[in-house]
């Protein structure tokens, strides 16, 4: 898919909270903190499924999906959504994680296309900068 928009446009972010995991207070911490640091981004909210968020990076035309998940469902639904994205065309879309992963299971979510892992106490400056010098923008 292409990306009409100038690199000097905002870096569009989509926050979703994949799953039947019930916390949303670091998601909406870090959409927060994103639009501070000049990102453009969509929060989607609770209880999104990997069709629901594939669907939203499409609508909205993301730069990056990042993904918060605390429920221990990640080894399903992160691999599930970048397939999902992958399958619709989204190649360039950068695709993150945050929250509580096992180190087990970094290495496989990794080879599965989830491009970083940002575990708790990660600042928001560090995923900033990450998302700046990592999102493909055309």
């Amino acid at each position: 898919m292409m990306n009409d928009r100038s690199t000097d446009a905002p870096i569009r972010v989509l926050i979703a909270k994949p799953g039947l995991d019930g916390h949303d207070r670091g998601a909406k911490v870090l959409a927060r903190g994103l639009r501070d640091e000049g990102f453009e981004v969509i929060y989607t909210g609770l209880r999104q499924t990997p069709e629901m968020i594939a669907d939203a990076a499409e609508q909205e035309d993301v730069d990056v999906v990042g993904l918060s998940i605390l429920s221990g469902a990640h080894m399903a639904l992160l691999p599930r959504t970048v397939e999902l994205l992958r399958q619709r065309g989204m190649d360039d879309v950068l695709v993150a994680a945050g929250g509580i992963i096992p180190d087990a299971d970094v290495t496989k979510l990794k080879a599965a296309g989830v491009a970083e892992i940002f575990g708790p106490g990660t600042s928001i400056g560090q995923i900033a900068r990450y998302f700046r010098e990592n999102a493909r923008r055309s």
